[in-house]
């Protein structure tokens, strides 16, 4: 069914892209919603989930919950924030560190089919037009 409504047909097209990475990444274990949080994490400085939350642009919970399943994988160790006691913080392992590296080459074959099903050039307006919002 076709729609005007831009929210709408912009979810439409999010799962069939969503659908398109994680059937690419799925040799490596995760899915590009985890690849997302495993990119902006490191094994050396700690990141805590608030940090994590903002900088992936998601809800508190919705970071801490999707830590939780990370660290359920080993991909991400769970710790104390040597500043704040309250605070969580979160590393990747050396697991997480190995599946984020094997996740670089599955990742840029569904950047690149992406592209020739969109066409390059329509593929970055479409990157530039969403980066606006």
């Amino acid at each position: 069914m076709m729609t005007e409504c831009y929210s709408t047909t912009i979810r439409a097209a999010t799962r069939k892209i969503t659908g398109m990475y994680d059937a690419a990444l799925e040799p490596a274990g995760v899915t590009i919603a985890q690849l997302a949080l495993l990119r902006r994490l490191s094994d050396e400085i700690a990141l805590s989930v608030e940090d994590l939350a903002r900088t992936a642009e998601l809800e508190r919970s919705s970071a801490a919950r999707n830590v939780r399943v990370l660290e359920k994988q080993g991909l991400v160790s769970i710790g104390k924030s040597e500043t704040d006691r309250r605070a969580a913080t979160i590393l990747l392992t050396p697991h997480g560190v190995h599946v984020r590296r094997e996740c670089a080459p599955l990742w840029e074959k569904a950047q690149r089919q992406f592209e020739e099903k969109m066409g390059s050039e329509a593929a970055t307006a479409l990157r530039s037009l969403l980066r606006a919002v």
